[in-house]
């Protein structure tokens, strides 16, 4: 084993990797990428040349859509082909999210999106992580944003999305602590429904502390 006094010391940056060769192994909805590359070692040194696919999606957004003053949350059902062999249903339960189109700010897609999806007007937006997905092999980079919205604009069971996107979505108003427990049910397990609700969890209190006096008119 290498010696962890060396290790430590050593803080790698995006000038510490040199890209040999990239060419495109895919082109459709999403693409995939052949790549060759080498990186430094903690160690010391340079790893020989490593062989990758890496599958391109970019950037997307995702809204935790919370009312305070009802403590629910607005999620959307769908239908996800990477959940086709899930014993039970490929449709699942999502906080809103939506791709981001070239040169478009994140904060306009949040409120795009939202507006796409179920129809709501977000009261206030803010910022809660930006993490990549599955970086082991794709470059999908997800911003978080916390969403307060007036969940009495949306009735329970309204159809959202996209026809031109194929989008078909089914809004679902749930309370808080059962938007949490279907994170565990399974309906909910995605990364990012189960980040953003776990992130409700701890913070509730204060969002329904300083907003319990501003009634959405």
């Amino acid at each position: 084993m290498s010696n962890p006094a060396f290790t430590s010391s050593i803080d790698f940056t995006a000038t510490d990797y040199t890209l040999i060769e990239e060419k495109t192994a895919y082109q459709g909805f999403f693409a995939l990428r052949k790549l060759t590359l080498k990186h430094k070692l903690f160690k010391g040194g340079w790893t020989q040349p490593i062989h990758r696919e890496l599958f391109v999606r970019g950037q997307a957004v995702g809204v935790l859509a919370y009312d305070p003053w009802q403590d629910k949350v607005v999620m959307v059902e769908q239908f996800r082909v990477g959940a086709m062999n899930d014993p039970k249903s490929p449709w699942l339960l999502e906080v809103i999210a939506g791709m981001i189109e070239e040169n478009e700010p994140p904060e306009a897609v949040a409120h795009r999106e939202t507006k796409e999806e179920s129809g709501l007007t977000i009261l206030h937006l803010e910022h809660l992580y930006t993490y990549y997905s599955s970086p082991g092999g794709s470059d999908e980079q997800i911003i978080l944003y916390l969403g307060i919205v007036d969940s009495n604009q949306v009735n329970n069971g309204d159809i959202g999305g996209l026809a031109t996107e194929h989008e078909d979505l089914r809004v679902t108003l749930l309370h808080r602590t059962d938007a949490l427990q279907e994170t565990i049910n399974g309906k909910a397990a995605n990364t990012l429904s189960i980040i953003a609700l776990q992130w409700l969890t701890l913070n509730h209190q204060r969002l329904q502390a300083s907003w319990v006096k501003q009634q959405p008119q």
